[in-house]
C-alpha cells in the first residue's frame, strides 16, 4: 500500500510564471518532470484550494512532462479570492489557454475532488484534447450531493463539527447555509468575511478524511489560505458551478473512447460514493477503484496506491 513517504522524490519545476488569461486575471503554472515526456495536467481540488509541492510527485518524473498551475484567484494566481469572472467555464477556457502554452495537442488530465469536476467538464467539451483521465472523488455538483454536504447529511456524522461551522449563521438563516455563507464571504465585514472564511474551510477540513488529519485542518484553518478556498468555492456552489443539474453524467457519453481510472473512497464524506459508481457505468471505457477504509482525501493511502499505479499505467501508454 502506497503512503506518502512511497511518493516520487520532491521535485522542483523546471519553469513556472504567471499567464494573463484576461478578464483581469493572471494564472500561476509550473512545469516539472522531464520536458518532451509524456504530457499532462493537474487539477486541484476546491474550488479555490491552488497546488501544493506535494502535488507534482503524483507523477513519475522520468516520464512525465507535468504542468500544475493554480486556479483563478487561489494559491499564487491574481487577484487573490477575486470572484469576478471565475466561472467554470473561465476555468475550461484557462486550461486550452496552457495547453497551447504548453505546444502539445492532447494531455492526460488529472483531477481530485472538484478537480474531478473540471476534468469531467474539460473532456466534455474537449474529448479530442484528452489522452486520459485520472480521476479522485468524484464531485458532479448536483443540488443533491451540495445539500448531502452542506445542509443535512454529513452533519449527521459530524455533529460537533457541524455546530462550528453553523456558528456564524443566524439561526434564522440556517435552512440555507450556502445562501447565508454567500452574504457573509462577500459582506462589507472583513473580519466577520474572515470568520466564515475558516469555518467554511474547516469544516471541510475536518470532514474529508476517514480519521482525523490535525495537518489538513491546520491547513484549511489559515486565514489566508480559508478566505480564498471558502469565497471561491461558495461563489461556484451557489451558481451550481454554472452547470445544469446532472449534466456531466448525462453528457457522460462524450468520453468515449477515452481511457481512464476512478478512485474513490468507501467513506468519502463530501462526494457520496453512488455518483462515482454512476459515472463508470456511464462511462465503459473507465476503470473502477472504490476504496474500503478510505474517505475523500488524495494521500490517503489507498487512494494514493491507486493514483499511483494509475499514473505509472499511462506513462507507458
Amino acid at each position: 500500500m502506497t503512503d506518502l513517504r512511497s511518493l516520487y522524490p520532491p521535485i522542483e519545476p523546471y519553469d513556472s510564471g504567471l499567464l494573463d488569461v484576461g478578464d483581469g486575471h493572471r494564472i500561476y503554472y509550473e512545469r516539472v518532470g522531464t520536458p518532451g515526456g509524456k504530457p499532462a495536467v493537474f487539477l486541484h481540488g476546491g474550488p479555490g484550494g491552488g497546488i501544493s509541492a506535494d502535488h507534482r510527485r503524483l507523477f513519475d518524473p522520468s516520464r512525465y512532462d507535468l504542468l500544475l498551475f493554480d486556479q483563478r484567484g487561489c494559491g499564487r494566481s491574481t487577484p487573490h479570492a477575486g470572484l469576478e469572472a471565475n466561472t467554470t467555464w473561465h476555468l475550461v477556457a484557462d486550461i486550452e489557454r496552457l495547453r497551447e502554452h504548453m505546444g502539445v495537442s492532447q494531455w492526460l488530465v488529472f483531477g481530485g475532488s472538484w478537480g474531478s469536476t473540471l476534468a469531467l467538464a474539460y473532456a466534455q467539451k474537449h474529448p479530442e484534447r484528452v489522452s486520459a483521465l485520472v480521476l479522485r472523488g468524484i464531485y458532479t455538483v448536483t443540488r443533491a450531493e451540495l445539500a448531502w454536504y452542506y445542509q443535512f447529511g454529513v452533519s449527521e456524522m459530524f455533529p460537533a463539527q457541524w455546530e462550528c461551522f453553523q456558528a456564524p449563521v443566524a439561526e434564522a438563516e440556517r435552512d440555507d447555509m450556502i445562501g447565508a455563507y454567500r452574504r457573509l464571504l462577500t459582506g462589507d465585514d472583513p473580519a466577520r468575511q474572515l470568520e466564515a472564511a475558516r469555518a467554511w474551510s474547516l469544516w471541510e477540513g475536518q470532514t474529508i478524511t476517514l480519521l482525523p488529519d490535525p495537518s489538513i485542518a491546520a491547513a484549511h484553518g489559515d486565514g489566508h489560505f480559508a478566505l480564498a478556498f471558502a469565497r471561491i468555492e461558495n461563489h461556484y456552489f451557489s451558481h451550481g458551478a454554472w452547470l445544469d443539474d446532472g449534466q456531466l453524467l448525462r453528457d457522460a457519453d462524450r468520453l468515449h473512447g477515452i481511457p481512464g481510472v476512478i478512485v474513490h473512497g468507501r467513506y468519502d464524506m463530501p462526494c457520496p460514493a453512488r455518483y462515482a459508481h454512476a459515472l463508470h457505468k456511464a462511462w465503459p471505457e473507465s476503470e473502477f477503484h472504490l476504496i474500503e477504509g478510505a474517505g475523500h482525501a488524495w494521500s490517503e493511502p489507498g487512494i494514493l496506491d491507486q493514483l499511483i499505479r494509475a499514473t505509472d499505467r499511462f506513462a507507458k501508454g
